[in-house]
């Protein structure tokens, strides 16, 4: 959910730094479909219904979607904003595989978010000394929020990758603030 905030604030700031919403349109991802997948596999994979029977497939399907995250992500470098993306991603994958295909939350991160510890398989399990233990879920969004979660710094990272990416793309390379006018009409 930390994204979907990310996607909010990137807006918000293209528009408040001049920029247009249509450009938007001009955005071109490769891989675009393998991104989408991946994500759609941790969606399902997290819900509770598919959650309470993946059994010891959990782990290996986490692990696999967000690698083909991963490297459909790092297939777009040359996004302006997409390193910052890559490197929060690659921080997350890393702690994920270091840790057996579960990304460790701290008890201290859910207890402030007044969760228990998840029964069934879960993208935030509580690991008792976790490897890479400053690169897992360790943080959690401020319970007044509407969805609320534990993250990561690798989270943090790839929100204000996915922000940078909107406000540049939003943003001509050299493009002085918009007036006004221009930022009410679209394109």
């Amino acid at each position: 959910m930390f994204i979907l905030y990310s996607l909010v604030v990137g807006l918000v700031l293209g528009l408040v730094l001049g920029g247009r919403v249509g450009r938007l349109a001009a955005l071109s991802f490769r891989w675009s479909a393998a991104i989408l997948l991946g994500l759609l596999v941790q969606i399902v994979l997290f819900a509770p219904f598919i959650a309470d029977r993946v059994g010891a497939w959990g782990p290996a399907l986490y692990v696999g979607s967000t690698a083909l995250v991963l490297a459909a992500v790092a297939r777009n470098y040359a996004v302006r904003g997409m390193p910052v993306v890559i490197l929060g991603a690659g921080s997350n994958f890393a702690a994920i595989v270091s840790n057996g295909g579960f990304m460790p939350a701290s008890q201290d991160a859910l207890a402030a978010l007044n969760k228990g510890l998840p029964h069934t398989y879960s993208n935030s399990s509580v690991v008792p000394n976790p490897a890479l233990a400053p690169l897992t879920d360790i943080f959690a969004l401020p319970s007044w929020l509407p969805v609320t979660n534990v993250f990561s710094i690798g989270d943090v990272l790839i929100g204000a990758g996915v922000a940078a990416v909107i406000v540049l793309a939003m943003r001509r390379r050299g493009d002085a603030p918009a007036s006004p006018e221009e930022r009410a009409t679209p394109g």
